[in-house]
């Protein structure tokens, strides 16, 4: 007589865990962690690009140490920053990720520069297809990093309206921090242009 009861205690549970936004924590929570995870693969795709791009660059721009230094140690940073699932759920060491991935693309655009200065470097077959690679992966980051932005935004409106924000907090589930860059507000102003120098 008592596994009936068991068995219907059981099926209130789930249909409680469920009416009260419990399934939907889990998938988005699943979804955002997936997301980052595509964000990240991104990342190493550009990592495991680097070393071929700067062999390339310093058969022709032997002057160029310090710039080609900068994105070695750069790239060195980025990857030895480990991701885990609990660095999207802690805002100080995600935004560590976040300035180490910037410090990279940083060094990566100023070699991209150094490319100007050496016509036979901008005609060398290898550099343009590491280049086009290069260009590719920055795309890539980009619409991984829209997907993740897009995926914590569901996340985060789940775990602050309500009644699911009750449910956040009693099964642990906080606002996870989104994507954002460090010069914000730089950035947010538009670029002079002047023909006349």
């Amino acid at each position: 007589m008592k596994k009936p009861f068991a068995w219907l205690a059981i099926a209130l549970l789930a249909l409680t865990l469920s009416g009260c936004g419990y399934n939907d924590f889990q998938a988005k929570d699943e979804a955002t962690k997936a997301a980052w995870g595509e964000v990240v693969n991104q990342y190493q795709r550009r990592a495991d690009l680097i070393p071929n791009l700067v062999n390339t660059v310093k058969g022709y721009a032997a002057h160029e140490k310090d710039t080609l230094e900068a994105v070695t140690q750069a790239r060195a940073a980025a990857t030895s920053f480990q991701i885990t699932p609990e660095v999207l759920n802690n805002p100080e060491a995600f935004a560590r990720f976040q300035q180490v991935q910037g410090q990279l693309s940083s060094a990566l655009s100023r070699l991209m520069a150094v490319s100007e200065n050496y016509p036979q470097l901008k005609a060398d077959t290898g550099f343009r297809d590491l280049q086009s690679q290069l260009e590719g992966t920055e795309n890539r980051i980009t619409v991984a990093r829209q997907r993740y932005i897009a995926s914590v935004q569901e996340y985060n409106v789940l775990a602050r309206s309500f009644p699911s924000n009750i449910t956040a907090k009693i099964f642990g589930y906080p606002v996870k921090p989104s994507f954002t860059v460090e010069n914000e507000k730089a950035i947010s102003t538009a670029p002079t242009v002047n023909f006349g120098k």
